[in-house]
């Protein structure tokens, strides 16, 4: 038994080791290598996450995640690249069930008058080497506010397990909820709301 476990354990090892050579070796050195096309967002690896002080005593943070939408990309020209998203509402997650709840109700987001936030990007700065910041509107229970985000480039190349060609990005931000109507608790539970994206996209066509 001792040795079939360490042949089962063995063999999952090399497994693992070379899912993470194959995807290493198809990350490009420089952005500028990215494919340029239109991208759908990958939903699964997509996530929003979203921090704020809680009375003054923690850091609370939560997640959206179900994400959908588009990118146009040309590495080419950076400026010209595109990006249109939607956030479902009701996908709020905290630790809490009882706040995960109340934060889709009336008093907080609202899910079920505004079940999604979107955002779509006006304009696209390149500050660097893989990154730019991204200004656009920001729309959240019917309101809508510009906003940027501080963007940069993580990696791209062929997926190792679905085989499709994917572009990865990490994004920064802070908003004020109180703009978008979002004011329990303020200014008891924080009004700014730091925000952390990890955004995956997959080439189409």
């Amino acid at each position: 038994m001792s040795r079939y476990l360490l042949t089962i354990s063995a063999a999952t090892g090399v497994l693992l080791t070379a899912l993470a050579g194959s995807a290493s070796a198809q990350v490009p050195a420089k952005p500028a290598d990215v494919q340029a096309g239109t991208y759908q967002v990958e939903s699964s690896h997509t996530q929003i996450g979203f921090s704020l002080l809680h009375f003054g005593f923690t850091n609370y943070s939560g997640l959206f995640s179900g994400v959908s939408g588009s990118l146009t990309l040309d590495p080419k020209n950076p400026a010209g690249s595109a990006l249109n998203v939607t956030i479902p509402i009701a996908s709020v997650q905290t630790t809490s069930d009882k706040l995960t709840g109340e934060l889709k109700g009336a008093q907080w987001f609202d899910a079920t008058q505004f079940p999604n936030a979107t955002f779509t990007s006006t304009k696209v700065t390149v500050t660097g080497k893989g990154r730019a910041v991204v200004t656009g509107n920001l729309t959240i229970r019917g309101v809508t506010k510009p906003e940027t985000l501080k963007v940069r480039f993580i990696g791209a190349g062929v997926n190792p397990l679905d085989k499709k060609y994917t572009v990865g990005f990490e994004a920064t931000g802070t908003i004020n909820r109180s703009d978008f109507g979002v004011k329990m608790y303020v200014p008891y539970v924080g009004d700014a709301v730091d925000l952390r994206i990890a955004g995956a996209f997959e080439r189409q066509g």
